[in-house]
């Protein structure tokens, strides 16, 4: 069976820069895969290419088999890609309500359709249901963090990318949203995960991939990278 995204030798550049240098890598269908590494490693730019925010230089993005690699962003997310940038870029003059609303958009859902994703989303983040009413710029970091994961699910994705959801939120905040980036596996849903909290990525990730200087140095299954001398030395702060 082939794998549901296979990227080969993914080269992007801003200008003359070289921001990604023969990126290659597979995920399978079920599968959550981590991204670790530095900052500036190129892995948020790896995102966008997939994402078709950035035109890559050059390779292939298979999707299901199809080279989308020049593809439209929208037409991505028909093929059922969704990604979930750093920055989160909600509206947050708009309720978290029509937030999530917009985000089953490209669905195009049935009443009842669209009323069974908001009591999933509902059931998944309670806290939302409280909040439905409030704009999303009054909500606080993990609110936020929260809404914005949401409003991607809401769209139903095959494949969701999720850049640094951690980034700047309280330790159980992290830990919540990191237990239910796992569940997501178990629903079978793909996940391509780009995480500063490597060690919490590796914990939740069917396997991983170490970026440094804009190509892959490390790859393997989870449990393997985090036994791995030196992998734990530069990112799990192990000896």
């Amino acid at each position: 069976m082939s794998a549901m995204l296979e990227v080969r030798d993914l080269h992007v550049a801003y200008g003359q820069v070289e921001a990604v240098r023969g990126v290659s890598f597979t995920l399978d269908e079920g599968h959550i895969s981590s991204i670790i590494g530095p900052n500036g490693a190129g892995k948020t730019t790896l995102l966008a290419s997939l994402m078709g925010l950035l035109p890559p230089a050059r390779g292939e993005v298979l999707f299901d088999g199809v080279d989308v690699a020049k593809a439209d962003v929208e037409t991505r997310l028909d093929l059922g890609l969704c990604l979930v940038p750093e920055q989160r870029e909600l509206f947050g003059d708009m309720s978290v309500l029509d937030n999530l609303v917009l985000g089953s958009y490209i669905r195009k859902p049935s009443s009842s359709q669209l009323r069974q994703l908001l009591d999933e989303t509902y059931a998944r983040f309670p806290r939302l249901a409280e909040r439905r009413n409030q704009r999303a710029d009054t909500l606080s970091g993990g609110e936020r963090q929260m809404l914005a994961l949401s409003r991607a699910l809401m769209s139903r994705p095959r494949l969701l990318m999720l850049d640094e959801p951690s980034l700047g939120l309280a330790p159980l905040i992290v830990q919540s949203i990191l237990a239910e980036i796992g569940h997501l596996r178990s629903a079978g849903l793909s996940v391509l995960l780009v995480e500063q909290n490597a060690r919490a990525a590796l914990r939740v990730s069917s396997e991983g991939h170490v970026i440094e200087g804009g190509s892959i140095t490390h790859s393997g299954p989870s449990d393997q990278l985090m036994n791995d001398d030196q992998v734990r030395r530069a990112y799990l702060g192990g000896e």
